[in-house]
């Protein structure tokens, strides 16, 4: 199906003559109402004929009345999601795909996983795409084989990064299946699995994930090695000052500035000695990080001193 419409305000091929819309506007208004009543009052019976209509109030042109339909969809719960996943694959209304993504971050139905990938790496329309792999993020960890297999493919650099921001957003859910993926063979999905990994260290002081970015820090890939340095600072895992200070040395210029970032954001003292003697290195970039590292371990000291 070729989907040609991009704009938010967009509905159909042809303009809707202003009285067709004022009647639309009107009898949405009134379907909106009569259904949150019906469900604060206890007496909603769901049919498929209001789920169409709930669903195609999703178009109208006010974003705070498509907002009111999403969020009634979001507590219908799971008994939309059919509706929402026909509509986000063959709707012509940019607006309704758009809007059937976000209301299916609501509801988080693992069932909508194949169709949600399905529309973030295939539809024409970047918001489309982009609240496609939000609902991914939010449903956890039934969508995460599919985003390891997201980063395992040939799709484009856009496509592996929002795939990768997805893994990372899901974090300790996602735990398992991360452990397991960092020793595939793919570089995207070890690169993202550090990335991930470190969420996972942020959110609960997990050792395991520490103790892996560790040992990633021995990657033949620099790239992966200097992820995982980079990931060390931002989780500030004390163990690790011993093993960023071996990365001093690396033979990758990438690895050892985030290494020196990393010690500085850490501000262990025994990181000192290691790093003045990269103020005489011959790469400017990495005198110049050794002594801003070397700046914020001291800061830290005085700090604890006090």
């Amino acid at each position: 199906m070729n989907h040609s419409l991009n704009s938010d305000s967009a509905t159909v091929d042809q303009p809707v003559p202003p009285v067709k819309t004022e009647q639309i506007q009107s009898e949405n208004d009134a379907l909106i109402e009569r259904v949150n009543e019906q469900i604060t009052m206890g007496t909603f019976e769901v049919s498929d004929q209001i789920l169409k209509q709930l669903v195609e109030g999703l178009g109208d042109p006010r974003g705070l009345v498509r907002l009111r339909f999403a969020e009634t969809l979001g507590e219908i719960g799971e008994v939309a999601t059919p509706f929402l996943l026909d509509a986000l694959a063959n709707h012509s209304n940019v607006v309704v795909r758009r809007a059937a993504a976000k209301t299916l971050t609501i509801i988080a139905d693992p069932k909508a996983v194949p169709n949600l990938l399905y529309a973030f790496l295939n539809d024409e329309d970047t918001v489309v795409k982009g609240s496609s792999v939000g609902a991914l993020a939010r449903t956890g960890e039934a969508a995460v084989p599919s985003l390891l297999e997201v980063l395992a493919s040939n799709q484009p650099e856009d496509i592996k990064g929002h795939a990768a921001w997805a893994l990372a957003f899901i974090g300790s859910e996602a735990a398992d299946y991360l452990y397991k993926a960092l020793n595939d063979a793919s570089v995207d999905v070890r690169c993202a699995v550090i990335g991930a990994l470190g969420h996972v260290a942020q959110e609960q002081s997990d050792e395991k994930s520490c103790s892996l970015l560790v040992a990633a820090l021995t990657d033949p890939e620099a790239l992966i090695r200097t992820e995982a340095a980079a990931a060390l600072g931002q989780v500030n895992y004390l163990p690790a000052v011993p093993h960023l200070i071996l990365a001093l040395q690396d033979t990758d210029l990438d690895v050892r500035k985030a290494a020196i970032n990393s010690l500085g954001k850490i501000g262990d003292r025994t990181a000192l000695e290691p790093l003045q003697a990269l103020l005489d290195d011959e790469q400017q970039v990495v005198r110049v990080l050794a002594k801003l590292a070397i700046g914020q371990i001291e800061r830290q000291a005085e700090a604890d001193d006090w």
